[in-house]
C-alpha cells in the first residue's frame, strides 16, 4: 500500500512538471487569436513609395512573363488545368494551345 501511494505521488509530480504551462509559452498571446487582422497583416512590409518604386511596380504589373501568361490561359481552360496537374503547365499549354499560330 505504501509503494502504491509513493508511485501515485511520483506520477502526480511528473505530470505537474511536464504539463506546467509557463509564462513564456503564453507571451505571444497567439493562443487567444492566432489570425491577424487584414490591416495588420501587411504592416511589417514597407511599400516603396518613391517615384521609381511606383513606376517599377506598374511596369511589373503590365508586363508579365510569358510562362505566367501561359499558365493563366491554361488555368482558364478546365481540360488544360487537369492535364497540367499530371504533366505540368508548360506541357499542358503546349498540348492544348501549342499548335495554334498567332499572327
Amino acid at each position: 500500500m505504501r509503494t502504491l501511494i509513493i508511485l501515485t505521488l511520483l506520477a502526480v509530480l511528473v505530470m505537474v512538471a511536464t504539463c506546467y504551462e509557463s509564462h513564456e509559452s503564453m507571451e505571444s498571446h497567439e493562443y487567444l487569436n492566432p489570425f491577424l487582422n487584414r490591416r495588420r497583416a501587411n504592416g511589417f512590409i514597407q511599400a516603396d513609395t518613391t517615384l521609381e518604386g511606383i513606376s517599377r511596380e506598374r511596369i511589373r504589373g503590365r508586363h508579365k512573363a510569358p510562362q505566367e501568361r501561359q499558365r493563366e490561359i491554361c488555368e482558364d481552360y478546365y481540360p488544360c488545368e487537369l492535364y497540367a496537374f499530371h504533366h505540368g503547365y508548360a506541357a499542358a499549354y503546349k498540348h492544348y494551345f501549342g499548335r495554334r499560330r498567332t499572327k
